[in-house]
């Protein structure tokens, strides 16, 4: 068998062991491994063994990942989400639909300093779920709006998923973060918006709530300072240069802790259980990123990119249409595979066409993320849909997989006006770092 035969035979073998529910890191290593014995034997391969680890994990990148996430772990443990979602309810939540515009609101605040979606949407789900089907919210729109909601987690900085794809790509993780700013509040935007137009046509499905005075309203601010000043201090600093990236995740882990001392909710269990997750999960990514690692020496060596690349300069597409591939493909793939796994995988196969094509890659890293997100919306997987019907048994899989299918369409509208003005993207990012 050629190269590049072993190579589509790795990827296909690869995508049966995760449909299997093997360590997304240990079908790589597998994968990765077996595909180099067999191109080039096991002296090669051992080779790769004792090199890739030492190589992944020296990327001084991979630093801020624990930091970001002990900074979100904790915020989910003290409390932040439920601060966020009151004071967005004081404001919104007497207008038709207001209760789920606070869920988005509030989703989209609290993702500014947790990064996940996951953590997003199971801890949304047990704050703002129950009071609008205490309110005789329709439970499509309930559930909607919070998955749908949690999706803005990994937009807005700091993004787990934008790291990800920084340390892939070797991209500046501050432009990164820059980028998914504005994205990231226009995509809030789009969200309340489409629940306003699903209301024009059923406002059965949210009763109105109870106006709030002006007092009230700055008075539920109070609550919400340790969300403004964490994402003040650590994105501000990051984008006016007082320190890089590696630093502000460090600033904004010990200032998450501060946070937690101040208001009183940081026993010592809480940062015990904090750190504990905290290592489990630096511990997964960091077992992915070795993996990631054997399965590129794999990738170069079956030369799939390669083929792939000259097999799209064979097709002639315009720089629009082999985008609208990539993205087809990627909306494709996010209904059998998690976003996470997405970008492991993916990113080193078709970043060679984005660069060849001349695409920023910045601009890309943050399409690329906003087209993952489908992923957790869409059956078969749909993550954040999954998660809210566990965390909120009252909605059943089918309401709340027919309640994000309007913020799916919200979504390809978004994502179309940024192909169309990729300057929304790379204004902030020009303006701060160029």
């Amino acid at each position: 068998m050629s190269a590049q035969g072993i190579g589509l035979a790795g990827f296909v073998a690869l995508l049966a062991l995760i449909a299997l529910r093997a360590p997304i890191g240990l079908a790589l290593m597998i994968v990765g491994g077996g595909g180099l014995t067999l191109i080039h034997g096991w002296d090669t391969m051992l080779f790769v063994v004792s090199q890739a680890p030492v190589s992944a994990l020296s990327n001084y990148t991979l630093s801020t990942l624990p930091m970001f996430l002990f900074m979100g772990v904790l915020a989910v443990r003290i409390g932040m989400a439920d601060a966020m979602f009151t004071a967005a309810n004081t404001f919104v939540g007497h207008r038709p639909g207001g209760l789920s515009m606070a869920s988005i609101l509030s989703c989209a605040g609290f993702g500014a300093v947790c990064g996940t979606s996951v953590a997003t949407v199971s801890t949304m789900a047990r704050i703002a779920v129950p009071p609008m089907l205490k309110l005789g919210y329709n439970s499509r729109l309930a559930g909607g709006s919070v998955a749908a909601g949690a999706t803005l987690g990994i937009l807005i900085p700091p993004s787990l998923p934008l790291i990800v794809y920084a340390i892939i790509t070797e991209t500046s993780i501050g432009r990164l973060f820059a980028a998914g700013f504005l994205p990231g509040l226009i995509a809030t935007l789009f969200y309340m918006a489409t629940v306003w137009v699903w209301l024009r046509f059923r406002p059965d499905y949210a009763p109105l709530g109870t106006r709030v005075s002006w007092r009230g309203r700055v008075a539920s601010l109070r609550n919400i300072w340790g969300i403004a000043a964490l994402f003040t201090l650590v994105m501000g600093g990051i984008f006016v240069g007082f320190f890089t990236p590696t630093e502000g995740a460090a600033i904004g882990a010990a200032g998450a802790m501060l946070v937690g001392v101040i208001s009183r909710r940081l026993s010592m269990r809480v940062f015990r259980e904090a750190i504990a997750e905290t290592v489990q999960l630096s511990t997964m990514i960091l077992f992915i990123v070795i993996g990631i690692s054997f399965y590129e020496y794999f990738l170069q060596a079956s030369r799939i990119p390669n083929a792939i690349v000259d097999f799209v300069t064979w097709m002639d597409l315009s720089p629009t249409g082999l985008i609208l591939l990539l993205l087809a493909f990627f909306v494709l793939m996010g209904c059998v595979l998690d976003s996470i796994a997405i970008l492991f995988i993916f990113t080193p196969v078709v970043f060679p066409l984005v660069q060849q094509a001349g695409f920023d890659p910045v601009w890309f890293g943050i399409i690329m993320v906003m087209v993952v997100e489908f992923g957790l919306l869409t059956p078969p997987i749909g993550m954040n849909v999954f998660l809210l019907s566990r965390v909120t048994p009252q909605i059943s899989i089918i309401d709340a997989f027919a309640g994000v299918m309007p913020f799916v369409v919200a979504d390809i509208l978004r994502i179309a006006l940024f192909i169309v003005f990729p300057g929304l993207v790379l204004f902030l990012p020009n303006l701060l770092f160029n």
